[in-house]
């Protein structure tokens, strides 16, 4: 996606045009050129060929839309996702292997970071963890995303880094469950079935309403920027909604954790 937006802001600019310029030209919104531009943004066929007419690029764009893979590829940690993290106004997690970044204490993070195969050194350590926890700072934005998450109970046993830390990592998640623009809910270990069974996922909803999701495995993450596969993610989603306790039964659960630390 970023690839085609530069092109086209290269295009624009060799027209002498500014982003509120072209956007006026073409009875568009401003910060729907600005968002295409910046990668955030999905271009679609029929507004590639706009563009195309109108910059006279020779059917570059739409030819581009043509060839783009439905799914981009960046590493689990690619500035890409964490731009769009940070800007993001929904945020919605299923987690079912370990706790999401934005819920892990540095502790927990660390002992995670720690299990790395091949191992890290310790200033890769230390600057992954840097960025894991500052990640967190989107919870103190003056508007804050909505964000929920959906997490398998499992989870909540794994003792990552020892009893200490995991009682830690509990606590910290009753409070960041009390937050008003948080919803926590946990799938319980007695289910017999859920719609997670293929892995986590991360869906996002971007500040011009984009949406978007990002999936990952063992070898790597990807983008989903397709909006039929981020529609299957989305009906996954909510189905595991319906699957999970209620926000205030997970609070309970961890209650109950709690007391038997």
């Amino acid at each position: 996606m970023k690839m085609l937006g530069r092109q086209l802001a290269a295009a624009r600019r060799a027209k002498g045009l500014s982003q509120p310029g072209l956007a006026a030209a073409l009875n568009i919104h401003e910060e729907t050129v600005a968002s295409i531009e910046q990668g955030r943004r999905v271009l679609k066929l029929d507004m590639a060929e706009l563009f195309d007419e109108f910059l006279e690029t020779k059917g570059m764009l739409a030819a581009g839309v043509a060839n783009l893979p439905e799914v981009d590829q960046f590493p689990l940690w690619a500035e890409e996702y964490i731009e769009q993290e940070r800007e993001a106004i929904v945020l919605s997690f299923y987690a079912n292997q370990v706790l999401p970044g934005l819920l892990q204490t540095e502790a927990y993070a660390r002992a995670v970071l720690h299990e790395h195969v091949p191992a890290y050194d310790e200033d890769e350590l230390e600057t992954k963890l840097t960025g894991r926890i500052g990640r967190q700072e989107l919870f103190r934005r003056k508007s804050p995303p909505t964000v929920s998450f959906v997490i398998w109970e499992p989870v909540l046993h794994l003792a990552v880094g020892g009893p200490d830390i995991q009682t830690d990592q509990l606590q910290h998640l009753r409070r960041v469950a009390e937050h008003p623009h948080v919803s926590m809910q946990f799938l319980s270990l007695a289910s017999d079935a859920h719609a997670g069974l293929d892995g986590p996922f991360v869906l996002l909803e971007t500040s011009d309403h984009q949406h978007l999701a990002y999936t990952e495995s063992q070898r790597g993450s990807q983008w989903v920027s397709n909006p039929d596969e981020v529609s299957i993610l989305a009906r996954q989603y909510a189905m595991l909604r319906t699957q999970a306790l209620t926000t205030q039964r997970s609070q309970d659960l961890l209650d109950s954790l709690l007391g038997e630390q």
